[in-house]
């Protein structure tokens, strides 16, 4: 059992509220999920020629620390001193000039330590073992801007409970995906994908769906495309939440069994496991409120 939320800003001038919405939607998914929580935050764009890059110190599960300033120096030497880094304790920033496999395969030569957890103009990823008051304060999310964001609080069934572990997963520049269920045939799967050169780095089932997304997008599917054949190829129970740089999608099985809820009012989206969550937004007792019928793909993002 896992607990994911989802929110979407309509309204732009409510995005400097978006870490404290977040914030108290993923505490009241605690009790879904003690084991870790994490968050995919959509902010500002990187500039031209630029890549965000969110990287993780898995040590932090150990007690351990890393020394930040060796990678900001290796950085600046090797991608130039126009290039930023912003430290959130287990976390770092970058935006570089460069692009996500060139820094994925650099940060695997030079820093093997380290896990580059997502990319993109858009994306910040964090996430840590930990329960979601915590984790939610030492990341200091009340304070964190943007204009949509995904989240996840787990209760680990399938695999360890540690931060590597933890959702979200990122599935391509931009892309992520929070999950909540088990997948049956993740084994095959995972071997399929890797023999296509899709990266996996944990036995996590959740990571083998988000690489099956990175596959079907980078075979010249949609997402909504990826989605659908989601249906017919990963067996098991799941929500699925799926950020972009525009917007998020939602989708539940064919047989609808594990909890969803979606509500809309003029300002914005939000999705939780339970209604609980959406219920601490601003207006949510004004909200158009329902459960998302299986097998059917719910959308929103930004045109312009």
């Amino acid at each position: 059992m896992c607990g994911i939320v989802g929110l979407y800003f309509k309204n732009n001038n409510l995005d400097d509220k978006l870490g404290y919405f977040l914030s108290d939607m993923l505490v009241e998914m605690t009790e879904r999920g003690p084991d870790s929580v994490g968050f995919a935050i959509y902010d500002s764009v990187a500039k031209q020629g630029m890549i965000k890059c969110s990287i993780l110190f898995g040590g932090v599960d150990q007690g351990k620390t890393f020394d930040w300033d060796l990678l900001k120096n290796a950085i600046n030497k090797d991608f130039g001193s126009e290039s930023v880094m912003h430290v959130y304790g287990s976390h770092a920033v970058l935006e570089l000039p460069t692009d996500s496999k060139s820094i994925s395969k650099w940060m695997k030569v030079n820093f093997p330590e380290l896990s580059l957890i997502s990319s993109g103009k858009r994306i910040e990823t964090y996430k840590e073992k930990g329960l979601p008051k915590d984790v939610i304060n030492s990341f200091n999310l009340t304070n964190f801007k943007g204009s949509h964001a995904l989240g996840h609080t787990r209760m680990a069934t399938e695999s360890a409970v540690t931060t590597e572990h933890s959702h979200p997963f990122s599935t391509g520049d931009d892309i992520c995906l929070v999950h909540n269920g088990s997948l049956s045939n993740h084994n095959t799967w995972r071997r399929k994908l890797l023999k296509e050169g899709i990266p996996i780095s944990t036995d996590n089932d959740s990571e083998v769906a988000a690489a099956y997304f990175n596959w079907k997008i980078s075979q010249g599917n949609s997402l909504d495309e990826s989605l659908k054949s989601a249906l017919v190829d990963l067996d098991g129970f799941y929500t699925f939440a799926i950020g972009t740089k525009d917007g998020f999608a939602v989708m539940r099985d064919n047989f609808g069994c594990k909890p969803a809820v979606l509500a809309e009012t003029d300002d914005w989206v939000a999705m939780s496991s339970e209604y609980r969550a959406i219920a601490t937004l601003p207006n949510s007792e004004k909200a158009n409120i329902w459960e998302p019928i299986p097998g059917k793909i719910y959308s929103w993002e930004k045109t312009t």
